[in-house]
């Protein structure tokens, strides 16, 4: 399965998934911002990269036609997004229903949108975690694929929760996205399936 990974930040995660799985076929990364860092990891590993800049778009659905035009020229069969701070259109999440995956630094649908490991630590939660989910056309509430918990003890600063959150993410990003590579995953309304052998095509 042809890959494409939408980025925005300092790619982490993309390393991650480039470093402990090989075996994914990671054809194409896109960044909506110039300059970052995760770009620069594209490059370490050889994996071609593009920036469309939204600012050139008149509204998010041209954009997204764009983007959409860029990924199925490199014949893209399925979408992750780390540190991809766009919310994407029908145009984006229709075409690559299933093939969509999303990492939120929460459990979900505990604290949604932007500053979620922030809105946690800031909330009081004793437990926060990590989610990755189908893309729907709603914010953050496609049906979960993975999730794993971390605990927040008394006294423990932003920073420090941060780097237990992002760890988690090296591991759980990394397996969601062989899941579906490897056609492990069945959706039935909201919940998710793991099979343990791929599904019969068609199935």
């Amino acid at each position: 399965m042809r890959w494409a990974v939408l980025v925005g930040g300092s790619g982490t995660n993309l390393e991650a998934l480039l470093e402990t799985r090989p075996d994914i076929r990671v054809e194409l990364v896109v960044s909506h911002r110039a300059g970052v860092r995760a770009l620069e990891v594209a490059a370490r590993f050889g994996v071609p990269a593009e920036v469309l800049l939204p600012r050139r778009y008149p509204d998010r659905e041209a954009y997204d036609r764009a983007l959409l035009a860029l990924l199925e020229a490199r014949g893209i069969e399925a979408v992750a997004l780390a540190g991809y701070l766009r919310w994407l259109s029908p145009v984006m999440v229709d075409r690559y229903a299933g093939r969509m995956l999303n990492l939120h630094p929460s459990l979900l649908p505990a604290f949604p949108g932007l500053d979620a490991i922030r809105q946690a630590w800031e909330w009081g939660v004793r437990v926060t975690g990590v989610t990755v989910h189908l893309v729907d056309n709603g914010h953050d509430s496609g049906p979960i694929v993975l999730q794993e918990a971390v605990p927040v003890p008394p006294g423990i600063g932003l920073e420090e929760l941060e780097a237990r959150i992002h760890a988690v993410e090296h591991r759980l990003f990394p397996a969601a996205v062989g899941l579906v590579d490897q056609g492990r995953i069945r959706v039935q309304g909201r919940r998710v399936e793991i099979l343990e052998e791929a599904a019969p095509s068609g199935g």
